[in-house]
């Protein structure tokens, strides 16, 4: 079973998913208070199992509606993904794959680990 680690950073206040083998496997941005890191998780709960995949490293990819995950290659080359919301605005990110299929993976993990996630502090 997934678990979402909230933790304070240096500026603000951040959650990480992990699968139930402890992967992070999502990340998301920096909120300025924990009420606001509550909400990003229970977006990335609501919208992770509906959001269809929009695969941009695909030559004349097709544009999906939010909420959606991004598949894209970093500056390294490396397959990563954002999930977007249906107001459009990013509330996870993953981690560099090496290969696409990864990637996927990844996003699958999202979907299946996130509805059911308790919540945890660090």
């Amino acid at each position: 079973m997934g678990k979402f680690v909230v933790k304070k950073t240096g500026t603000g206040i951040k959650f990480d998913l992990k699968a139930g083998n402890g992967e992070v496997i999502a990340t998301s941005e920096v909120y300025n208070s924990e009420a606001a890191c509550r909400n990003g998780i229970e977006s990335v709960r609501k919208n992770a199992p509906a959001a269809s995949v929009e695969d941009q490293t695909a030559e004349g990819f097709a544009v999906e509606k939010n909420p959606k995950f991004e598949v894209y290659r970093d500056k390294a080359g490396e397959y990563r993904f954002r999930l977007k919301a249906s107001n459009g605005q990013v509330i996870a990110t993953g981690e560099g794959y090496k290969a696409k299929s990864g990637c996927l993976n990844g996003i699958e993990s999202v979907r299946k680990n996130a509805p059911d996630a308790e919540v945890a502090e660090q």
